[in-house]
């Protein structure tokens, strides 16, 4: 059974919330799927069926469920309008839209590392430092690795001190997770690599080392994310020949 923090000055309808568009994201449920009904779900969270309906009104606000009358609750988008604000989860061929996104994040953040690297203050640096800590220990550990993942790209985002970046950030996340829930931590040691590489140039100051290592730390995704599009697409293939 779920524990709440009782110290969380959120109302618990919020806090249920965002546990259920966690256990939708965990779960790997997709557009078009019905959640469980409500007694389920007050039975898993452990809370009362008025506080499973007031989380499920709260995201079917934010564009991630759609209760029909007489046939339940389903999933309309996995990710919230804030999170989402183009609203690219909607695009079905999440390959494509993920190779998208990474022509977008090589434009953008190889120069945001550069000015990371020029503008990050000692706290931020520190901050980035414990972030590419934990993103390395939770990879190792065979947890979650993703909101870490999310959390030190936004933070290097934020060093820039560009505002319009700042604006951005949702981008670069829905990027990070796409990228993230096609390859299925294909990329650990890589990934682990080409991060700390990218931090100990933002920590030296040295904003062409901090280009050149998110451009190699991208590359590596994109050229895994090319290999399992075309695993993909074989299957894919192989599945409608068999039919």
């Amino acid at each position: 059974m779920y524990q709440f923090d009782k110290f969380d000055k959120r109302l618990l309808g919020e806090q249920i919330e965002d546990e259920l568009l966690n256990f939708i994201r965990q779960e790997r449920l997709e557009v078009g799927q019905k959640i469980p009904n409500e007694f389920e779900l007050a039975e898993k969270f452990g809370v009362g069926r008025s506080t499973i309906r007031e989380a499920v009104k709260g995201l079917a606000i934010k564009g991630i469920l759609e209760v029909k009358r007489g046939s339940g609750t389903y999933i309309t988008a996995t990710r919230s309008i804030e999170d989402d604000p183009l609203r690219l989860s909607k695009l079905q061929d999440k390959y494509k839209l993920a190779l998208e996104l990474f022509d977008v994040r090589l434009l953008l953040e190889p120069e945001i590392a550069a000015l990371a690297a020029e503008y990050a203050t000692q706290e931020e640096m520190e901050q980035l430092k414990m972030l590419c800590d934990q993103v390395e220990d939770l990879y190792l550990s065979g947890q979650n690795h993703i909101p870490k993942d999310i959390e030190f790209h936004t933070c290097i985002a934020r060093c820039s001190k560009n505002r319009v970046i700042e604006t951005l950030i949702p981008i670069i996340n829905t990027a990070v997770m796409t990228f993230a829930n096609l390859t299925h931590r294909t990329l650990m040691q890589e990934t682990i690599e080409t991060h700390r590489a990218v931090v100990n140039c933002i920590l030296d100051h040295d904003p062409v080392g901090a280009k050149c290592a998110m451009v190699m730390h991208l590359t590596y995704n994109r050229q895994a994310l090319i290999r399992k599009e075309r695993e993909h697409r074989e299957a894919e293939g192989k599945k409608a020949e068999e039919q």
